[in-house]
């Protein structure tokens, strides 16, 4: 039996389908300015992928700021309890979930039964965010994928102390000017990131292990420097960590339909 998660970012949009709980198949792509459009668009291209129809799916369940307005999925969920779900199926062993959105960051711990225990999540400033990352890798010229490779290369990282992401992009361009290079600035960005994840992690508490989702899980450098902060390793997923929430919404959408059956949309919770 067919269940789908679709996770509807400011950045991206993720679904994933699942066959009896297991991963069937996984797309993420770039997000619309309308949610409804983007879910639409990754679900199609998900059911094409695996060579499905939407017809064949039992129950669907929608997460991320867009969930509400998503007309085809019959109950949307959070996105902190999404990713505790999805990462813990990913990874029974994990505790501590940092996931790290377009824009916003969230910590998450989860018990040894994958329930949530606690979470904290910063507020509408972009800083520590995708968006963050996003808005330096345009002031250096490259492109947000590049960023991490290339600051693994850095070996005297800048000091990036502006807690604002418009005057980190100021201080980018400062440093270029200085001769500084695009390598250690990019690692002085990334500690500046994991330094400010690492605000939110005191509020709750850190357990291993520990992982990453969302896109900036992505990045090396990223991970290395929030590995470096924390004390405590990163651990890989088994899965794309930028799916780990539509995961989460899928893994729902089962056990929705187990107690529910296929109802129309219920209500929100």
């Amino acid at each position: 039996m067919i269940f789908a998660g679709v996770d509807v970012g400011s950045m991206t949009a993720e679904a994933v389908l699942m066959d009896d709980g297991e991963l069937l198949a996984s797309t993420v792509l770039v997000a619309t300015p309308n949610p409804v459009t983007s879910a639409t668009i990754v679900l199609e291209r998900v059911l094409a992928e695996s060579g499905l129809r939407a017809q064949d799916i039992a129950y669907c369940v929608s997460t991320g700021y867009g969930r509400e307005r998503i007309p085809f999925a019959q109950h949307d969920i959070s996105e902190i309890s999404c990713h505790g779900k999805g990462a813990f199926w990913a990874d029974p062993g994990i505790r501590t979930i940092i996931d790290v959105g377009g824009q916003d960051c969230k910590v998450i711990r989860i018990d040894a039964s994958g329930d949530l225990k606690d979470f904290v999540m910063n507020d509408k400033c972009a800083a520590g965010t995708g968006r963050f990352l996003e808005g330096v890798a345009k002031t250096m010229a490259v492109h947000v994928s590049e960023l991490g490779p290339m600051a693994l290369e850095g070996v005297d990282p800048v000091p990036i102390t502006s807690i604002c992401t418009v005057f980190t992009q100021f201080d980018v361009m400062t440093f270029l000017a200085e001769g500084r290079t695009r390598e250690d600035i990019g690692y002085g960005v990334a500690e500046a990131l994991a330094v400010r994840v690492n605000r939110l992690v005191k509020r709750v508490g850190v357990e291993d292990r520990v992982c990453i989702t969302g896109g900036v899980a992505k990045n090396a450098a990223v991970v290395r420097a929030t590995e470096k902060v924390l004390g405590h390793q990163v651990c890989s997923l088994r899965v794309d960590p930028q799916i780990v929430g539509a995961l989460g919404a899928a893994l729902f959408a089962r056990e929705r339909y187990a107690k529910h059956g296929a109802q129309s949309r219920e209500t929100r919770s």
